[in-house]
């Protein structure tokens, strides 16, 4: 693996500094988007992952959507960058902000960063709306930190009252084998096969003034169809 370290680091450099560059120029963050595509596909491929996606025809070129996805390694990031062709940007901890290059590739590709300690929804409501205007679907990790036993832990609902009040379709998505590549509290990474399994799309209830009962249920709601898919795929064997 050590030997793969002087190709990682060049082309991550490469496409940051791209990436950062072409901010000044597309205000949207296509371009970097792009950026974060080509370098999610080089760092599988350079490290041996193969990705295996199922369900794709169930969602709608062209339209956003809330993907919501359960998180089992910092590997997920880069399987669903390759794997879904839409402009995402994903809802990150306020402290990655403060990453050199990777902070300020995210904050200027349009990502969204949330202090956990200090929440302003209404402010993160209108950002969302403003990403939604251009076309951008969103990524959400809904149990909040990578799960060390692989299994899917409780889903917060903060996210899904934001996707309520937006009135976005929420796509469930099970990433299956990303901890066999690198699980969290391990810097090695291992050559892998993963599955990326995408569900059918689930539409919000429809009310003026929801509630945090209404994103309870609604996360509990999306938080089953994906543990379902990790059970069955990921531990039926074992």
């Amino acid at each position: 693996m050590f030997f793969l370290i002087p190709a990682i680091s060049v082309y991550t450099v490469v496409l940051g500094v791209a990436s950062i560059v072409s901010s000044v120029f597309d205000h949207r963050g296509y371009f970097a988007h792009g950026c974060a595509r080509a370098w999610s596909w080089l760092i599988l491929k350079t490290t041996g992952v193969s990705v295996t996606i199922e369900g794709l025809e169930r969602i709608t070129p062209g339209t956003t959507y809330v993907f919501v996805s359960n998180h089992q390694s910092i590997y997920d990031i880069p399987v669903l960058f390759a794997s879904l062709p839409y402009q995402l940007r994903i809802i990150a901890k306020e402290s990655l902000a403060r990453f050199p290059v990777l902070g300020w590739h995210l904050r200027r590709g349009g990502h969204l960063f949330v202090d956990r300690r200090h929440p302003d929804r209404a402010g993160i409501l209108t950002r969302w709306r403003a990403l939604v205007s251009e076309g951008l679907s969103l990524i959400i990790f809904a149990e909040g930190t990578r799960s060390r036993d692989g299994r899917v832990a409780r889903f917060k609902g903060g996210s899904f009252l934001l996707a309520i009040e937006a009135a976005l379709p929420i796509v469930p998505l099970a990433v299956i084998g990303t901890r066999q590549v690198m699980p969290k509290g391990r810097l090695r990474t291992e050559p892998a096969h993963v599955m990326l399994i995408v569900h059918d799309p689930i539409r919000p209830p429809e009310t003026e003034t929801p509630t945090a009962r209404d994103a309870k249920a609604l996360a509990n709601r999306v938080h089953d169809v994906v543990a379902a898919t990790v059970e069955a795929r990921q531990f039926a064997t074992l």
